[in-house]
């Protein structure tokens, strides 16, 4: 799955991207010597150049006074002198005085594939839990390598990207696994046919170093960051590779940085989050029975959901509407509690005989092209992300046995997930080892924030780099799954989140926060 702050894609899965090895042979230990040289002298070059800083295009959707501008990077970190990419940067002055100021918050929501370029928003938009921050920094986002208007790669053609019913994700027999092993080689093949010069340098570790270039433009020493969900790994990382240049870091729904977890375990391991999740929306739909008329059990409720499944796998809603669309719609419940009312009113419609209130809801609209080109870039950005930062399991079989495995107790995401992640199993570019994450000199403390019921980054992945990361400290949000804590209304969170960002200040040991207040129905 795409690990995302944002909405989860067609073929649904949920994670983020990787990184370049350690030294597991001389030659890895050289190739990371002369990246490490080279984002060196692409940083001091940025750092000379500063960005310049004009009126955002109107296309881009946002307003001002965002300011938007472009920072130069190396496509291959080892040839920093070679061919270059213009990463797409933007920004919003503090809003306090200049005495207030602390420097430039950098942002990245997830994904991989996602744009942080609507982070400054949140203080145009007034956003109420910005804005003791907003006073202190200025909000500045950025597309990473590959994504919207940074050299952005594609695998299809969007449209047809888009384009519905898809199969049905769980498979009734072998002939099923054919028919999906080829679309997985075929989209691989895609990738290289229309992106295959990024390819092999599209990993967390090389967007790592693009984040140290982005601070040097900024005319910032050190990195302050917050980073959400894929952001997490990416903040790992950078943590790991420039540990003297932050000073400040937040990452929130963290991925498992365990070099083992990267990437094929974690996409296992959502498989069970999402289930546990899937069932905490289900109880809540169940107790609401009197607004939805869903069930009173979970059990009741999730007979619904199967009946409607079996439904659409039959006849797909409005010829478009199959398992995978409703695989795709329904999982923003899980994901986010903001999507408990909407899936939940859209499921009560059908149900009541409003079959039209979920097409609209789960069908792709064909005529919004920018929206189709930006899913699609999406998707390619996270598969070739998770593809290059390591090396996935190429035996069919080793796929094939997880996943029915899993299926059996976890059906609601598996297979969908499954497919998703497949064309790194015949991916056609070279393949890296995943970062060693661990604490090195100069890193400072940082803030992680997690939920206990994460469907998309499971709470083990928290506490994993806690222990990677001396000095951290880990607030925890108890009984609570929304993906995304430090956007949720949570004093107990938000409190400490504004405390550390405007003083530095962290509690003496970790902190356990009760779960924020959930939907009403």
């Amino acid at each position: 799955m795409a690990l995302s702050s944002a909405g989860a894609l067609v073929t649904a899965t949920l994670i983020a991207g990787a990184v370049t090895a350690p030294a597991a042979t001389a030659d890895s230990s050289r190739g990371q010597d002369r990246e490490a040289l080279g984002a060196a002298t692409a940083a001091a070059r940025a750092a000379k150049a500063g960005i310049d800083w004009q009126d955002c295009p109107a296309d881009w959707g946002l307003e001002k006074p965002i300011q938007c501008g472009w920072v130069s990077v190396p496509l291959d970190y080892a040839k920093p002198n070679g061919k270059q990419i213009k990463l797409a940067v933007d920004r919003i002055g503090n809003t306090g005085t200049k005495q207030e100021r602390q420097g430039a918050l950098i942002y990245n929501p997830g994904g991989p594939g996602g744009s942080g370029l609507r982070f400054p928003r949140r203080v145009t938009t007034k956003s109420a839990l910005w804005t003791n921050t907003a006073k202190a920094y200025d909000f500045v986002g950025f597309d990473p390598r590959g994504v919207g208007h940074s050299a952005p790669i594609s695998c299809v053609d969007p449209q047809e990207f888009v384009k519905a019913p898809k199969a049905d994700p769980v498979p009734r027999d072998e002939a099923d696994k054919r028919a999906q092993r080829k679309l997985a080689r075929e989209y691989a093949e895609g990738c290289a046919e229309h992106s295959g010069a990024m390819l092999p340098h599209m990993t967390t570790p090389n967007t790592a170093r693009d984040l140290d270039v982005i601070r040097a433009a900024l005319g910032e020493k050190k990195l302050n960051y917050l980073g959400v969900s894929y952001g997490t790994y990416l903040g790992a990382v950078y943590g790991t590779l420039f540990p003297d240049h932050i000073r400040r870091m937040i990452v929130d729904s963290v991925v498992d940085p365990a070099r083992e977890n990267i990437w094929y375990q974690a996409n296992l391991n959502q498989d069970i989050a999402f289930e546990r999740r899937w069932k905490d929306w289900q109880y809540w739909v169940a107790a609401n029975d009197a607004a939805f008329h869903l069930g009173t059990t979970r059990a009741a409720v999730q007979e619904q959901w199967l009946k409607l499944r079996a439904t659409a796998a039959k006849s797909p809603l409005g010829g478009v509407v199959g398992p995978a669309e409703l695989i795709s719609f329904f999982q923003s419940a899980p994901y986010y509690d903001s999507s408990w009312v909407p899936v939940a009113t859209a499921f009560s419609k059908y149900v009541a005989g409003d079959t039209q209130a979920l097409v609209d809801a789960a069908a792709p609209d064909l005529s919004d092209t920018a929206g189709n080109i930006s899913a699609e870039n999406g998707n390619a950005v996270y598969t070739a992300v998770e593809c290059a930062d390591a090396k996935w399991p190429t035996s069919w079989q080793k796929w094939d046995r997880d996943n029915t495995r899993l299926h059996k107790d976890y059906p609601f995401m598996t297979w969908a997930n499954a497919w998703m992640n497949l064309p790194c199993a015949t991916w056609p570019a070279k393949q890296q080892n995943p970062v060693e994450v661990g604490t090195h000199k100069g890193l400072p403390p940082v803030l992680i924030v997690q939920s206990t019921r994460d469907a998309a980054t499971p709470y083990e992945g928290a506490v994993s780099l806690h222990k990677r990361f001396k000095g951290s400290r880990l607030i925890t949000e108890e009984g609570a799954g929304s993906h995304g804590v430090t956007g949720l209304v949570n004093p107990c969170v938000n409190e400490r989140v504004d405390a550390y960002l405007l003083t530095g200040e962290l509690d003496s040991s970790d902190v356990s926060c009760a779960p924020h207040a959930t939907p009403k129905a």
